[in-house]
This record gives C-alpha cells, structure tokens and sequence, in this order.
C-alpha cells in the first residue's frame, strides 16, 4: 500500500548483505526512515544510497553490549523514536554435538540469541511510545532439525520461543513480535560460515531437490514477509512464526 510506511523509523540489523540488506531497502523504497546497523560501513553505505535523506549508519559489532546500546540510542537520537525493529543479524558455523566447541556455541548464542533478547529489551520503552513491533529473522531450522548445524539449530528454536514468549509479554503494551523462517535463500551466510565455493555451489544445487518448490529464495523475497508483519495490514497478527521456504519445513530429513 502506498505511504503506509512513509516516516515510519525503523531499525535494521545485518543491513549490510542478505536478507537485512533486503529489507533495508525494501523500508528505503516504502519511504520509511531506516537506521542502517552492521559491521561493514561501504556495504551499509551503498544501501544508504538509494536515500540518503532517510538513511543512518550504524557501524557495530553486535556481538558487544556496549556496542548494542549505543546502537538503539543513536538509532533513536537520529530518527527522533521507533515504529519497528527488524533483527537480522545472525551467524551459521558447521559442527555437530561432538565437533562443536564450547567458544563455537557461546558465540552462536551471543549473537543469534543474546544480542537479539538485549535489542528487543532495550526498544521495548521507544515501541511502547509508539505502538511499534519487532520482527525477527529465524529459519527453518527453528522448526525442524538438521544435522551438522547444532549450535545454528539450537539458537533459531530458541529464538522462536522468546519471540512468542515477547508476543504475549508485550501484547498489553500493544508491541506485537513475529519472526520469519526461511528456507535456504541466496545470501552470504554459509559461506562466511565457512564453505568454500565448491561446496556451495553443491550445497544450492542439492537444495533444489530438498525444497518442495524445487529452488532456494531470494532475500527480496523473505523481505517482503518481513515488511508485511511490520505493516499495520499485519495488524492482528502477533507471536507468529511464519515458514517461507519453498516448502522445506514440510519434508523428512534427506
């Protein structure tokens, strides 16, 4: 709908490739004012260049407390306030139950889990204010469960749980919290995890034939779920997690 996101604030976290970056410019084109939030400051500012009147970049490394607070204060100091916060931020590392180490959890956790409980706390008193709500970026790994990707797995099924937990917490204050779950979609993730070209390039091909539909997503795609459950159009919906993932959640493990 035109102009229904028009001055809306919003924060976007992993603004600087893949879904996040997606979504960004989603915002960006719906006229919203987006708070740009990842480690990368050229990637965050080619996404700025699409309206740079609109656009704030906020260098972080979420992993870092102090580094989260001062994102949500500057955030707020620039826009004035917050409609919506989108956590997309997340990271994918291989290693199953005897192959994960105790530092490869402990970072998973912090920054897939930890740092997404810690901005959603600290947005809660600025959503209030305004009637806002969060969505965040899970999987469908948060569903089902997937060998190899333990600490991965774990960490998306948690957050599913804190973003229904939330929902029914935040409900009075009239703050509605939904995720998102994806199947394999066209980013950066596995290979910043990790895999060599090779191996992804295998990877995208077997998921052809893992995903019903019969290919993987693309982060346009899994962005505009995400700006549909920040849009007021979304407005009775709440502690949802949503599949969008060609159908992967409905299949056994093969």
């Amino acid at each position: 709908m035109t102009g229904e996101m028009q001055h809306k604030r919003v924060i976007v976290t992993g603004a600087s490739s893949g879904i996040g970056r997606a979504t960004a410019e989603r915002f960006l084109k719906a006229e919203a004012v987006v708070a740009l939030v990842g480690r990368r400051a050229q990637a965050l500012a080619e996404v700025a260049a699409l309206a740079p009147d609109r656009a704030h970049i906020i260098v972080a490394d979420l992993a870092y407390e102090r580094q989260r607070q001062r994102c949500i204060e500057r955030a707020v100091g620039h826009m004035g306030g917050l409609d919506v916060l989108v956590n997309a931020a997340g990271i994918l590392k291989s290693g199953d139950l005897e192959t994960t180490s105790l530092e490869l959890w402990d970072e998973t956790m912090n920054i897939n889990l930890r740092s997404i409980f810690h901005l959603m706390k600290l947005a809660v008193p600025h959503l209030e204010r305004s009637g806002g709500n969060i969505v965040n970026v899970s999987s469908v790994t948060g569903l089902r469960a997937f060998p190899g990707v333990l600490a991965y797995c774990v960490s998306k099924a948690a957050l599913d749980q804190l973003t229904r937990c939330a929902a029914l917490e935040l409900a009075p204050k009239g703050i509605r919290v939904n995720a998102v779950n994806p199947g394999v979609v066209m980013t950066n993730l596995h290979r910043a995890g990790g895999m060599s070209e090779q191996e992804y390039a295998a990877f995208l091909e077997r998921s052809k034939t893992t995903h019903p539909l019969g290919r993987v997503g693309e982060p346009w795609e899994v962005a505009e779920l995400i700006y549909f459950l920040a849009s007021e159009r979304a407005g009775w919906i709440t502690g949802a997690t949503i599949s969008i993932d060609g159908g992967r959640a409905l299949t056994c493990a093969r």
